[in-house]
């Protein structure tokens, strides 16, 4: 299902919304959660520096924020950045849009199954170098999130950790592997946040390690949001186990998707590629155009 689509079977709800006085200190926030990449240490916690995805003058949604990680250490030791973000941007009245790309995804899958539904501080979206932001008064359950957007999601790991192609030996690299990554936290526990999924295709030669279709660093199987991995391709793919289909609904060979989890995009033109190249390029464009056209 479309971001067009679902923003038309919600009409009715949003219409009625309108009737009711928006609070004048409300602020929209559109939050960027980066992947691998051992370049972004010395950044981590700050929010300003888009240098791993292109130039921060590009438009990216509203009000948008970088969240920035080591981008090599376990997901649950660097997590506490993520959810420093949300805390500060996604408390009281404020309201964020997430997008994420690769081990991003996550980043935030893992946030929202293990904290989600915990009491959090409403902070005052002011954030000190650290990247913590300080109380505003009062508590919540979990965050204020309207949606995520994944560019090329590896929450379901790659092969080309299980092989150690990555010839690297971070911790990052241990957890996406297919069994850790999918064990590491409840994929289907989103706290019913929507999850909009963006699997690239364009492939190579040294990526045929990965199953099925690819991005020359995650598979389909991961890209798509399928509950169990496999080698799933565009639909007359020949040597497939399946055809990844757009929305929620399973694959061709009847493998379900993880609750909450819509493909928006399936790259049957092959175009698509993991890396941003420092311009927002590869899977990374269409996301961007989506969170421009609808993270308001």
């Amino acid at each position: 299902m479309s971001r067009a689509s679902l923003l038309l079977a919600f009409a009715p709800l949003a219409a009625a919304a309108l009737l009711v006085a928006p609070d004048a200190s409300a602020t929209n926030y559109s939050l960027w959660i980066h992947g691998r990449n051992t370049g972004t240490a010395t950044k981590a916690g700050t929010y300003t520096d888009f240098s791993y995805w292109g130039s921060s003058a590009t438009a990216a949604g509203i009000n948008k924020k970088a969240v920035n990680w080591d981008g090599k250490s376990h997901i649950s030791e660097q997590n506490f950045r993520i959810r420093n973000a949300l805390d500060c941007y996604c408390t009281g009245a404020n309201w964020c849009y997430i997008a994420a790309h690769s081990a991003g995804d996550a980043q935030i899958g893992y946030a929202l199954d293990k904290f989600g539904g915990s009491t959090r501080s409403i902070k005052n979206a002011s954030p000190a170098a650290d990247g913590t932001c300080g109380n505003a008064g009062g508590t919540q359950t979990g965050w204020n999130i309207k949606w995520v957007d994944v560019a090329s999601g590896a929450g379901g790991g790659s092969e080309l950790a299980n092989i150690g192609a990555w010839a690297v030996s971070d911790a990052l690299t241990d957890d996406l592997k297919t069994a850790t990554m999918r064990a590491l936290y409840d994929h289907n526990q989103t706290r019913g946040i929507w999850f909009d999924m963006f699997a690239g295709a364009k492939g190579t030669l040294y990526s045929a390690t990965l199953a099925g279709q690819d991005d020359e660093a995650v598979g389909y199987h991961s890209t798509g949001g399928v509950s169990t991995t496999g080698g799933f391709c565009n639909a007359g793919d020949l040597f497939c186990d399946g055809t990844l289909t757009a929305g929620t609904a399973a694959t061709s060979n009847g493998k379900q998707k993880w609750s909450y989890h819509n493909v928006a995009l399936v790259d049957t033109s092959e175009q698509y590629n993991h890396y941003a190249n420092g311009a927002w390029a590869g899977i990374i464009a269409p996301v961007r155009t989506d969170m421009v056209n609808f993270a308001k």
